[in-house]
């Protein structure tokens, strides 16, 4: 059988189907990015009206397009927000994603398969051949894709107005769909030789069948170890060997496919550098300075940055980095690299300020809240720890920076914000509650209700003085803020003293605390111990002579289809809902939100305003 003679007769249509799938891809981007540009200009006319005095609620819709805009986006997120989850903890990896992805899915693989298929399966003597053929072209075609989609300073993410990390789930899924297609080429030839008793036989005759098999083998591994609990073991071991099989990947498949196809290795190689280069030299950018500033204090060095690392309980270390000289928004994230600590790892982390770090002799600062784990977080904590039994507080070593990663939307055009967070999740809610705040009366919100939920109390200590700061910013601003701290298990009862806040922020002490008392959207089943937390706040705020309500703490869950709900039909323009925490919490406010946004017919003639959704989830 003669392979070459086989391949040019099919190719034609062959190569017409990858022409049309990647017109399908560019038209699929131009439609998100058409998107991204009308919800530009819509923040654009919501801020106008904000300057307008006259103008009560400036995120209502203004005109007739904006409306119909409204109505749709409703639907979508009616139709995109549910999500399904397994609360087996054993299987709850096996979570599906929600439905807007879960259909986006579907479309893709109806198209796929289509391509497949279409016109392929005739009952004559080339149908093994004919289908092996086209699948080969269907798996070769999508690898550029793959390789788009895994880039962090990706193109697509770039023009659709996303970020790898929230690509990362179809980057996935495309080499999955890929790894079918793979599958189903090579069974086709297999199952026409064996026919004929002739694999050996073409083995021998056409090496490059082998360099296909190995190829297969490394797409399957890849698939297996990308599986959420093998991935967890060992990050630091998956990202290493991850970057290994995409370039034997490459090299295999280059060995493998015919000259006529090796375009879209190129493509994905072109891909892959383009991410590289842009990554060193975001790099070297960063961390190498040819004058640095050394005028107010010994903070500023020509190759990377000072790095403050501070013990705090038995779980968390506060990293400090000095002279940055970058901006960056609420809700991004970088890679971290500390030689010192783990010479060959640079880990993600969420910025966990909005601003410049108060009190820091350096012009920028930035601080990184790090939960110990186990490898890096778990050494840097202990490196901390050893610090502070020195009696030197705060220990400076050298850190490397790469980011800021991540594309979050505007926080400042919504009416409302309602920030949900577990645990330190409140490092991306707790910026976002602080660049609202500080930016002042340049932006639509007028309320933020915040919550924090955690199973001891040791591990928000940290966060609980930097709300009890912000609290007392809220009272300046005019914002009303409502503050919601759940501690599960135990230490809530420091948390409530206003002294444990002092020592939890940059070297100040805290304010005193404040804020609005939501104990009517807390859990309604509620206990007898968040009743008597209830009646101690009260007393406090008493004996203090306060005018303001305080901080409300709970000792048990609370219910946060009630907080979302109250935080909706109290506002009177558009709702941003942001939630940071594992699947169980996210699953629990996108379904919330769909429920709720169905049953007020949201922009569908009621006058019920919109509700958004931003989730960010454990899932690296």
């Amino acid at each position: 059988m003669d392979h070459n003679h086989g391949n040019s007769r099919f190719q034609p249509g062959n190569k017409d189907l990858a022409r049309r799938y990647w017109y399908i891809i560019a038209g699929f981007v131009g439609g998100f990015a058409v998107c991204r540009i009308i919800n530009l200009y819509k923040a654009l006319v919501r801020l106008r009206r904000k300057a307008t005095a006259s103008v009560q609620f400036p995120t209502r819709p203004s005109n007739l397009f904006l409306s119909t805009w409204a109505t749709a986006t409703a639907i979508t997120r009616e139709a995109s927000y549910p999500q399904l989850y397994i609360p087996l903890r054993p299987l709850s990896w096996l979570t599906p994603p929600p439905l807007g992805r879960f259909i986006t899915l579907l479309v893709y693989w109806i198209i796929i398969i289509t391509f497949m298929t279409d016109g392929a399966i005739v009952n004559d003597i080339y149908r093994r051949e004919r289908l092996g053929f086209r699948n080969a072209w269907i798996t070769i075609t999508q690898l550029p894709l793959v390789y788009l989609l895994a880039g962090k300073c990706n193109v697509i993410g770039y023009l659709v107005g996303s970020s790898y990390e929230r690509l990362n789930w179809l980057h996935r899924w495309v080499a999955r769909t890929m790894l079918v297609a793979a599958t189903v080429h090579g069974w086709m030839f297999f199952a026409d030789w064996a026919r004929y008793d002739f694999v050996k036989e073409q083995i021998k005759m056409m090496p490059m069948v082998k360099y296909g098999f190995g190829a297969w083998a490394v797409l399957v591994w890849s698939c297996l170890v990308g599986m959420a609990p093998v991935r967890r073991l060992g990050y630091e071991v998956f990202v290493f060997q991850h970057i290994v099989s995409a370039a034997l990947f490459l090299w295999l498949l280059y060995v493998h496919v015919p000259a006529a196809a090796r375009y879209n290795i190129w493509f994905a190689i072109a891909a892959w550098g383009f991410d590289r280069v842009c990554r060193f030299t975001l790099l070297i950018w960063q961390n190498v300075k040819l004058n640095p500033d050394r005028s107010n204090c010994a903070g500023g060095q020509r190759i990377g940055h000072q790095a403050q690392l501070r013990a705090i309980g038995e779980s968390i270390t506060v990293v400090t980095i000095k002279d940055v000289h970058f901006r960056w928004r609420a809700g991004q994230h970088l890679y971290l690299w500390i030689p010192r600590i783990g010479p060959l790892e640079a880990h993600p982390y969420t910025i966990a300020c909005a601003h410049k770090v108060p009190e820091t002799c350096i012009c920028n600062s930035i601080q990184l809240v790090v939960r110990k784990h186990g490898g890096f977080s778990k050494r840097l904590h202990e490196y901390a720890v050893k610090l502070r039994e020195k009696g030197k507080g705060k220990g400076t070593l050298t850190a490397f920076v790469s980011g800021p990663y991540g594309n979050p939307p505007r926080w400042d055009i919504y009416e409302t914000v309602v920030l949900i967070s577990a645990s330190t999740g409140a490092s991306f809610t707790l910026p976002i509650l602080e660049s609202v705040l500080k930016s002042g009366e340049t932006n639509c919100v007028k309320r933020v209700d915040f919550l924090l939920v955690a199973r001891q109390g040791e591990e928000i200590g940290f966060y609980v003085g930097r709300l009890r700061e912000l609290v007392t910013l809220a009272r300046c601003t005019g914002v009303e803020l409502n503050v919601q701290v759940a501690v599960t298990r135990e230490g809530l009862e420091k948390l409530e003293e206003p002294e444990s806040g002092k020592g939890q922020g940059d070297g100040e002490p805290s304010a005193s605390s404040s804020g609005s008392d939501l104990g009517q959207h807390g859990d309604k089943r509620a206990s007898g111990d968040e009743e008597r937390v209830g009646q101690r706040e009260m007393r406090r705020r008493m004996s203090e002579g306060e005018t303001e309500e305080v901080i409300a703490y709970f000792s048990s869950r609370p219910d946060i289809a009630a907080l979302i709900r109250a935080a909706v039909e109290a506002t009177g323009g558009e709702t941003s809902v942001v939630a940071c925490g594992g699947p169980s919490l996210t699953s629990r406010v996108r379904n919330c939100i769909a429920s709720l946004s169905d049953e007020r017919a949201v922009h569908k003639g009621t006058g019920a305003q919109g509700i958004h959704c931003f989730v960010e989830e454990y899932n690296f």
